[in-house]
């Protein structure tokens, strides 16, 4: 903790500090160089869908990340980012943190988003203009918040999950302030692309920052215009800590990092997510996006929380099971709007399971391993 290793720095340790930041080259001659592309940090995958993977960023990434979002958004001295995500996840560490730390911009620091009567308070106390925050945690303060607790709100970032419409709507309608959807990975230290003012179409995650060169790998049931995101940059990891060979550093291919979701990229560049790559079912020969059926349940229930999954299937190969917290729900009800959205019968689950709320992890995404479990259970 902080507040131990504070009680353990003497003077000997602050006027070290202070004369390595005035005069950097001491460093060499004390032979603590540290060079750009050495390990800075180490993060770990949510683990919503696996195992976590400790994730080694290098200096380089990290910096390199927060330049290339600088580039494409106006933050200024005058701004004063709220910021409340955990700083073990990468958008809480360099979107949150780093970027208005080494960005010469002031910042506020709340070790909890989910205080949902508390942060709307704390956002109108400190006069804030920039907030980062993920749809579960950005709905939540919306329940709370007072029109006027987001007055001086310039810019509200989202990410690490899809942003609902019904949030987006809200924070526009309600507050009067535009929700700029974000895509990136901690791989990725951690933005791939970002809406921003100059350039925003909602429902999609932005363009490709500066700097990132991406690809798409065909995968077979899908359009031409729609595969797998593989993307190379300054901001891609130096490589992965695995549990199944502890402390041995697994680069990327290349410096290619493959980050398994299925995107769409129109003719403007703006990136379209469509689902992770395991977050699709093949359901009689045909693929199945859970995440475009989660999208469409949304609408039919945009009041309730729902998550899909697929299991093993004897007849079909796969079947889905939709967990939500609205009451009732039927297959018959779901059938009947999905019909009017042109989606096929293969989107409707084939079972319902109600619950009282879909569980998270803490960073704000969906649970789904322990949803898998219970289902398999």
């Amino acid at each position: 903790y902080l507040e131990d290793l504070r009680a353990k720095a003497g003077i000997g340790h602050k006027l070290y500090g202070l004369v390595a930041m005035a005069i950097p080259e001491i460093l060499d001659l004390l032979k603590k160089k540290t060079t750009p592309n050495a390990p800075g940090v180490i993060l770990f995958t949510s683990g919503s869908e696996g195992t976590p993977k400790g994730v080694v960023l290098s200096h380089r990434n990290i910096q390199a990340n927060r330049h290339q979002v600088a580039s494409r958004v106006d933050f200024g001295p005058s701004d004063i980012v709220f910021n409340c995500l955990p700083m073990f996840h990468s958008f809480g560490l360099t979107g949150g943190t780093l970027l208005p730390i080494l960005g010469g911009l002031r910042a506020f620091y709340y070790p909890s988003p989910l205080h949902y009567r508390i942060v709307p308070e704390l956002i109108y106390d400190t006069n804030a203009t920039i907030l980062f925050g993920t749809d579960t945690f950005l709905s939540g303060y919306s329940r709370f918040a007072h029109p006027y607790d987001f007055h001086a709100i310039r810019y509200v970032f989202a990410g690490a999950e899809k942003l609902k419409e019904e949030t987006r709507k809200v924070y526009a309608e309600k507050y009067g302030v535009r929700i700029f959807e974000g895509y990136g990975s901690t791989e990725t230290a951690p933005v791939i692309s970002i809406n921003t003012p100059m350039h925003n179409r909602p429902g999609s995650v932005g363009r490709l920052l500066p700097g990132i060169t991406g690809t798409l790998e065909p995968v077979e049931g899908l359009e031409s215009d729609t595969g797998k995101l593989i993307v190379k940059g300054p901001n891609v990891m130096l490589g992965y800590l695995k549990s199944d060979a502890p402390g041995v550093l697994q680069p990327p291919d290349d410096g290619w990092y493959d980050t398994g979701d299925i995107v769409r990229i129109d003719g403007d560049g703006f990136v379209s997510i469509q689902g992770r790559l395991k977050r699709f079912a093949k359901i009689a020969g045909e693929m199945v996006s859970l995440t475009a059926v989660e999208s469409a349940l949304q609408k039919l229930w945009p009041e309730k929380n729902h998550a899909v999954i697929s299991v093993r299937d004897e007849k079909k190969g796969e079947k889905l099971i939709l967990f939500t917290t609205q009451q009732g729900a039927t297959s018959a009800d779901i059938l009947q709007h999905f019909r009017k959205l042109g989606l096929g019968e293969l989107s409707v689950p084939k079972q319902i399971e109600t619950v009282a709320e879909i569980p998270v992890l803490g960073t704000g995404k969906t649970d789904y391993m322990s949803l898998k479990k219970r289902a398999e259970g």
